[in-house]
């Protein structure tokens, strides 16, 4: 007879695997192969087993991981734990160690059954084991020891097919799948077990012989055929006094007989258990790599939508809701997001985990699109819908992998004046309605956040007028079983005071008086009350008139949702732990000494993180063409910067892969929104912008050509509507400003011509030519509002063109300039003013803000979006002219100061027919219907 070297094969395995293993990780830089064993109890069989197996696991470069639940362990604990598993993506295998050691009674097949067939790497599910048995090798989970039988015999170099075999024993873990395996490598396979009447004699026409019954020493040394194979899969125990312990270790095989006249024998130990160990790590390597190939970043299999056109265009809505988004959870798995991280709130929208952003972090971010305009009229230009129908081409179209990233609009404006900000005509995110309206509820958890702080403000003041020093400091740090304690963001103010003390009773009462004396000056509270609704009988309002407020009582306002600076922060942050320390450095008012007061300081900080630590999670949906949307943050683009949150973007980029593209817009034009893009979001992100769109149309250029004032809910006058190519020419002044504003930070520009079916061919031309001539590296008409993704092809061509020139980005300003010459070279660089002009109150503010350490922060200009300078009224490219700054006012959580040029209102009001006229539900279908 012959012995394989069993622990020679052993190693071979070992080191094949231990090399899959570096390729992976060379490849997928922080990837490793995760083993997970579930075990019961604290059976010592059990214990051996799985030090086994970690032992095994550690020397391949597996990441194994054994979770122990005690005896006292339920089925549901269990079916529990299974589930946290399944879901765990870090987890590509995972085994349940049997038998299971509980007092409590637990169904092992409904166990077995429970773990996710794709991790099930012991083979034990029906699924597998159903896979297995129709032959569907390549498809499934072989039992471990099974699958080491097989790796043994074929280290015999023999052949299988055509050769008699026959398996003793009928148990699912070993019989019956061995019966299976080598029946499917073409053996005639014979199964016998404990009840087979003639078994000496099916045993002696076996070549290949695989036993395992589970009896000592059951299948005699005569029985078998001169030559055949043993592998011997029993594991008993017989007494032996020569022992120490008494007893010694067998098979199910004679083996002593048996070897005389086997041609190969598995010995017993050290045969098929070692190579049942190294086959569950090879089912692990090989399920990492099916989990790589499934998930891999950048390889996506997405399914787009199918567009039906229709002439005339219906309205948006009508289109909308006449096309059948895909299952949400259908597009994440599209994408490459696992289950895990993908939150459903029903079947149009999801929320997306941070974790997506830890797991892909060294995969290679995609391609950075800002779509921007130039001055827009006050009926918007179409960035939204020019975003979209991008997106649409270069994905359902172009098959590129893209991502539209954008921001969430405001109940205000859509119930208002504007309508929604879906985009518009065939290029869509949908369902608008879903998309216009509560969405995920983030907006209204930046409203309760925000309130909360300012209930904060006035309720701090009012105690601090009403109570003595002890009486506060009693309040603040109270006795608890006779035990009192500073909480984590007491702790935090006393350091801020350089009190250096934990213990409550041993501050002084000069301490004392300056930890609970905030002593806030109320002429200087920044922080408004924000609802999401238009009302312009709250822009001034007087609170604290109630006789329980005790006569403290001051003048307020409210402002819309979208203007707290708490948006601004959630759009800038880049996970929760720096979202946190932002919302802690929000300054709401000065002292009375000129110190900042902020929400940290008010204790109000963790809450504020508890009500927004689902807002922080991006909100996936999709075009009408089944590409992917980031919806996430609405910061106003005057007071903020106008931008879609930064999380969106990074997880997108990594989501698209090196050649994909992440298409984001910029609100307002190319002078507010792009120039904050650029400054802050790209400053703050560290992300890179490898190409501008600039929207243009023919309708604002005729504007600035002089043409008519436009107004929303009017129709046009005839020079829009008529061909007039002078007053187009010389509108294209803004057109021109605006490319070269982009070519200031060093990225090419695409001008995308938003055609109207007004336009003529002439005036599209004309703005082409134009636009090339200022220095665009193209200008592209599109048609994308009435044909989808189709009208805008050649744009996506184009965006791919320029993408692959090389991208000069550089910022505006270093922040390290004193703030008026970063309010000043915005002005002339971006706005083509000769100067700037600081009024008394922005004057004090930039020596306040200097003295309180924010004189670094970047600049987000507060102006009208309907002209480059200060006054709406100019059109063009007015030149020359002196911006007023007539405050400063500073965002230090979010990170910026915002000069105010101009009026303005941060809370709009409703127009004489506000768009709620033509909003109604069907009662019976539930469906909205009217106009957004």
């Amino acid at each position: 007879f012959c012995l394989v070297d069993f622990l020679s094969l052993f190693r071979q395995v070992r080191e094949r695997l231990k090399q899959q293993v570096v390729e992976m990780k060379e490849k997928f830089p922080g990837f490793r192969p995760g083993l997970a064993i579930l075990q019961v109890g604290n059976r010592d069989d059990s214990n051996l087993y799985i030090n086994m197996k970690l032992k095994a696991a550690a020397e391949i470069g597996i990441s194994a991981n054994h979770i122990k639940l005690p005896n006292t362990a339920t089925e549901a604990d269990v079916l529990k734990c299974i589930a946290s598993l399944n879901g765990d993506p870090a987890v590509h295998g995972f085994i349940v160690q049997l038998p299971l050691d509980s007092d409590k009674p637990i169904n092992t097949e409904k166990i077995t059954n429970a773990v996710a067939p794709e991790k099930d790497v012991d083979g034990l599910s029906s699924i597998n084991a159903g896979k297995l048995s129709r032959g569907d090798l390549g498809d499934c989970f072989i039992p471990c020891t099974p699958k080491g039988c097989m790796e043994l015999i074929r280290q015999t170099g023999i052949q299988v097919a055509g050769k008699r075999a026959v398996v003793v024993g009928r148990s699912k873990i070993v019989g019956a799948p061995m019966h299976d395996l080598l029946l499917w490598n073409h053996a005639t396979v014979t199964t016998c077990h404990s009840k087979t009447s003639t078994l000496a004699e099916e045993v002696g026409k076996a070549d290949i012989l695989v036993v395992a019954a589970g009896k000592a020493e059951m299948v005699k040394g005569e029985w078998i055929k001169p030559g055949a194979i043993v592998i011997d899969c029993g594991i008993n125990h017989v007494p032996d006094s020569t022992k120490a312990s008494g007893k010694r270790v067998v098979g199910d095989v004679a083996y002593n007989t048996a070897k005389e006249k086997a041609s190969y024998i598995t010995p017993v130990p050290g045969g098929v258990g070692p190579m049942t160990v190294a086959m569950l790590m090879q089912s692990t390597v090989e399920s990492a790599q099916r989990f790589l190939e499934k998930f891999q970043p950048g390889k996506w299999n997405i399914q787009y939508t199918q567009l039906t056109l229709k002439v005339p265009v219906p309205s948006d809505i009508e289109i909308s809701q006449s096309c059948i988004p895909k299952p949400i959870d259908q597009l994440a798995k599209e994408v490459g997001l696992l289950p895990d991280e993908v939150e459903l709130y029903g079947q149009t929208k999801a929320k997306v985990h941070l974790s997506a952003l830890k797991r892909l972090k060294n995969q290679p971010d995609g391609k950075y699109i800002v779509v921007t305009g130039i001055t827009p009229t006050p009926l918007g230009e179409g960035k939204s819908t020019t975003t979209v129908g991008l997106v649409q081409a270069l994905g359902a179209h172009l098959h590129q992998n893209v991502f539209a990233c954008v921001r969430q609009p405001s109940q205000g404006p859509t119930f208002g004046i504007k309508g929604g900000a879906a985009g518009g005509g065939y290029c869509q995110v949908t369902p608008m309605e879903e998309f216009n309206l509560h969405l995920t509820g983030d907006i209204h958890a930046v409203t309760a956040a925000n309130n909360l702080v300012a209930a904060a403000i006035d309720t701090r003041i009012f105690h601090e007028l009403t109570q003595t020093d002890q009486a506060l400091y009693n309040r603040l740090v109270p006795s608890v079983s006779g035990v009192r304690k500073f909480s984590d963001i007491q702790i935090r103010r006393l350091q801020k005071l350089g009190i250096n003390k934990t213990d409550p009773t041993a501050l002084t009462k000069e301490e004392v008086n300056l930890f609970v004396r905030l002593d806030i000056d109320p002429g200087t509270i920044t922080w408004q009350r924000v609802l999401d609704t238009n009302d312009r009988f709250l822009r001034k309002i007087t609170i604290g008139q109630s006789p329980t407020e005790k006569g403290f009582s001051r003048t307020a306002q409210f402002d819309i949702t979208v203007s707290s600076e708490i948006m601004a922060v959630l759009a800038l942050s880049d996970g929760l732990v720096d979202m946190k320390k932002r919302l802690g450095r929000m300054v709401v008012a000065s002292s009375k000494r000129g110190e900042p007061v902020t929400a940290d300081d008010l204790g109000v900080t963790g809450a504020l993180a508890v009500l927004m630590k689902d807002a922080v999670k991006p909100n996936l949906m999709q075009t009408l063409e089944g590409t992917p949307v980031f919806v996430h943050a609405g910061p106003f683009a005057n007071i903020a910067h106008g931008n879609s949150s930064v999380l969106a973007d990074k997880i997108a980029l990594k989501l698209v892969g090196k050649e994909g593209f992440v298409v984001t817009e910029a609100g307002f034009g190319a002078d507010i929104g792009m120039e904050k893009f650029f400054n802050i979001k790209c400053r703050y992100s560290g992300l890179r912008p490898h190409v501008v769109v600039l929207v243009a149309t023919v309708r604002a250029l005729k504007m600035h050509g002089g043409g008519p004032t436009v107004t929303a809910g009017v129709p046009l006058p005839k020079e829009y509507v008529e061909e007039n190519l002078q007053l187009l020419a010389k509108g294209c002044s803004n057109l021109n400003k605006q490319i070269q504003n982009a070519r200031i930070f060093g990225v090419p520009v695409i001008v995308a011509v938003n055609a109207f079916k007004t336009d003529t061919k002439a005036e599209l031309a004309l703005v082409v030519q134009m636009a090339k001539e200022a220095g665009a590296f193209d200008a592209v008409e599109c048609t994308h509002w009435a044909e989808g993704g189709k009208g805008a092809v050649a744009l996506a061509q184009a965006v791919q063109r320029a993408s692959q020139t090389p991208s000069n980005f550089r910022f505006l300003y270093n922040v390290e300039l004193p703030v008026v010459d970063k309010i000043r070279l915005i002005a002339q660089q971006i706005y083509g003013a000769r100067d700037i002009e600081l009024l008394p109150e922005a004057q004090e503010k930039v020596t306040l803000y200097t003295k309180q350490g924010f004189g670094n922060l970047p600049i987000c200009m507060a102006k009208t979006h309907l002209s480059l300078s200060h006054d709406p009224e100019q059109k063009g490219a007015p030149t020359g002219f002196i911006l007023p700054i007539r405050d400063i006012r500073a965002s230090v959580g979010a990170g910026f100061l915002y000069p105010l040029v101009g009026t303005m209102t941060t809370m709009p009001g409703l127009p004489t027919r506000p768009c709620f006229y033509d909003i109604d539900l069907d009662p019976v279908s539930g469906e909205v219907n009217g106009l957004f």
